[in-house]
């Protein structure tokens, strides 16, 4: 589990549980309470993709008795697809992301990429409902597959568990700031998320060349895509630190409450990425109280209310550096007024308490698993 989809599945499924029930059938490590299907061990070294559809026969053949089967992203696509198929039932897939959006996968899986896109779009294409995690993202879903009828594609957005995501101070022995050497009494700027081209890392670090001198960079980027991402992302950031103090690079996946603490500190959250059909992230920082910096792409502006939650920064891939320097420009802006930085971040907790709650997105989910099989209550 990682990543946006990753946090979305595990707080729905704990609410859906209040609601009705729900087996749980993913890849990975073992872990309570749900099947986890392991890789056939013959195709230990093969090509990723194939690893993973060996998986996903496996929960195939496990979802018998299901009423509605409900598949996320395209590494259990292929499960939900056959699964109906087998056993007659409904298949809901909830798209968090499309693979012909995210062209750069090609550097990872190779010819596997051409496979997983292969299975998102049979399994796209056939499912009883599509779930997009935004309206950007329903748009994306009808421009990429124009075959599915827009009918079948509802939209029911990611969410937030204020209750775990809040200000949090730092606790005394303990604080994460402390260890890594960040000054509180200076302007902070963090981020949050992995070293893949989607999240737009380098356009940050980037852009942060142009940040005001006291700006601190506290980068919480890690898990990188392929060892070429990885090698382009340490030079960048040695440059960085070779021309300026206080940037702290985190590479490790730090537990929740030092997440917390990094983003309640931080005067601006920065997500600079090139593709995003939600962004799970933006809405953690929100929790937080914390002011968002994030490009207009995909979902973004339906999580970050410019000018009322934090500001947006137009993305055009064919704008070369411009949009690193208006990004540096924003949070500039943003650093030399706290007290606007603080009132945006007010308002973002409040938006996440009242339009992102996880109970209400389970309700949203049930409403169309009873859509597409009638009668079930």
């Amino acid at each position: 589990m990682y990543g946006g989809a990753g946090v979305h599945v595990t707080e729905l499924v704990a609410q859906l549980k209040r609601l009705c029930e729900v087996d749980v059938h993913c890849m990975g490590r073992d872990r309570p309470g749900v099947s986890v299907a392991k890789p056939d061990p013959a195709l230990e070294g093969a090509n990723a993709a194939l690893s993973t559809l060996s998986a996903d026969l496996v929960m195939a053949n496990s979802a018998a008795g299901a009423t509605v089967v409900h598949s996320h992203t395209w590494y259990t696509g292929l499960a939900g697809h056959l699964a109906a198929m087998l056993y007659g039932v409904p298949h809901v897939l909830t798209a968090h992301s499309l693979e012909p959006m995210r062209p750069w996968k090609a550097e990872q899986l190779g010819g596997g990429y051409r496979v997983s896109s292969w299975v998102e779009r049979t399994a796209v294409e056939a499912a009883d409902a599509v779930i997009a995690v935004s309206s950007g993202m329903r748009e994306d879903v009808l421009a990429t597959y124009p075959a599915l009828d827009p009918s079948r594609v509802h939209v029911v957005r990611n969410g937030i568990d204020t209750d775990v995501w809040y200000p949090a101070e730092p606790q005394a022995g303990s604080s994460v700031l402390a260890e890594l050497g960040v000054d509180t009494t200076k302007p902070i700027v963090a981020f949050v998320g992995r070293i893949t081209r989607q999240k737009g890392v380098a356009h940050l670090v980037a852009a942060a060349h142009g940040f005001t001198a006291d700006v601190q960079l506290v980068l919480c980027a890690g898990a990188p895509d392929t060892p070429e991402i990885a090698a382009e992302v340490r030079t960048a950031v040695e440059q960085l630190q070779a021309s300026r103090a206080g940037v702290f690079w985190v590479q490790d996946m730090r537990p929740t409450d030092q997440i917390r603490e990094i983003l309640t500190a931080a005067t601006v959250f920065v997500c600079p990425s090139v593709y995003e059909p939600l962004g799970i992230v933006n809405l953690e920082a929100m929790a937080c109280s914390t002011a968002v910096v994030a490009s207009d792409v995909g979902g973004i502006p339906e999580v970050v209310a410019n000018g009322v939650t934090g500001l947006l920064v137009h993305y055009d891939a064919t704008q070369g550096t411009t949009f690193e320097r208006d990004l540096a420009a924003t949070v500039n802006e943003l650093v030399a007024d706290p007290d606007r930085a603080a009132r945006f971040g007010r308002a973002g907790r409040q938006r996440c308490i009242d339009e992102f709650s996880w109970a209400t997105i389970a309700e949203q989910t049930l409403e169309v698993y009873r859509q597409v099989a009638p009668g079930t209550t």
